[in-house]
């Protein structure tokens, strides 16, 4: 099932016409194939729909969710890690991206003057579905949601001048996530191909994870809490790059869909 939050017709802001609903049509059709049925309230638990539908070509989509904490797997792609010039960590290296970095499909992402170099890297995003705590590798699925496309936007050179990672990582609109979320689906080998002007740069497989879902909601979990709606990006394979004002960004993952997203330069 592939649930989305969008602002339907006849609303002239986000705010009166939010809603989560469930996009229904062939897997892979064009978006003018599908429609979305809206729900009553939020999607984590039994689904009541409001009778509302409309052409997914006649609403605006959202990001899925507005994380509490957006947690990220660096180096968790050994051709990556090389190609980042350094060996891929034993234990999983993690990092924060703040709620406000997020946005979602169709929305620009927006580059800060003060970086010189903004490169893309796509992944696959984890939804978490129910609070996980200090669980374990074998019930951590237990507790996903969904799988979604992301692009963990970075700014690459404030990120090896500042060693860590939270500004170089973090600004407003540098976590595109959509352009929905599937909850039903086998996260362990999917491909992901990122494009930028049609080209493709990243061609991966979720299964060249060094470590694997499970045991990364594990991990995280053993250090803080995970809450509904929060998202876990897992890592990006090899042919990360720079992004310039005027790109088209996609991150297309098998069973999930595309995330699109253009650059401009940012306010």
């Amino acid at each position: 099932m592939r649930i989305a939050r969008f602002v339907h017709p006849g609303s002239s802001t986000a705010a009166s016409g939010v809603a989560w609903g469930t996009v229904e049509g062939q897997s892979g059709a064009a978006t003018d194939a599908l429609t979305v049925s809206a729900i009553d309230g939020h999607p984590f638990g039994p689904l009541q729909f409001t009778g509302d539908r409309w052409a997914l070509a006649d609403v605006r989509l959202l990001s899925p969710f507005l994380p509490s904490k957006v947690v990220a797997l660096g180096k968790n792609y050994a051709d990556h890690a090389k190609e980042m010039g350094g060996e891929a960590p034993a234990s999983p290296l993690i990092f924060l991206k703040p709620s406000t970095s997020v946005i979602g499909e169709g929305d620009a992402i927006r580059l800060p003057p003060s970086s010189s170099q903004v490169d893309f890297e796509g992944e696959l995003a984890v939804v978490i579905g129910t609070p996980a705590r200090n669980v374990s590798p074998e019930n951590a699925l237990r507790h996903v949601f969904g799988y979604a496309a992301a692009n963990d936007v970075t700014a690459r050179d404030q990120q090896r001048s500042d060693v860590q990672f939270t500004r170089a990582k973090g600004y407003d609109s540098f976590c595109p996530l959509g352009p929905w979320v599937e909850t039903v689906l086998d996260p362990s080998d999917l491909r992901l191909v990122t494009r930028v002007n049609g080209d493709v740069k990243q061609d991966g497989r979720t299964s060249q994870m060094i470590h694997d879902i499970p045991k990364q909601i594990a991990f995280i979990s053993s250090v803080m809490t995970l809450l509904p709606g929060d998202v876990v990006l897992t890592g990006t394979p090899a042919g990360v790059g720079p992004i310039v004002a005027g790109d088209t960004v996609t991150v297309e993952i098998e069973g999930i869909g595309t995330l699109s997203n253009t650059v401009v330069r940012g306010q």
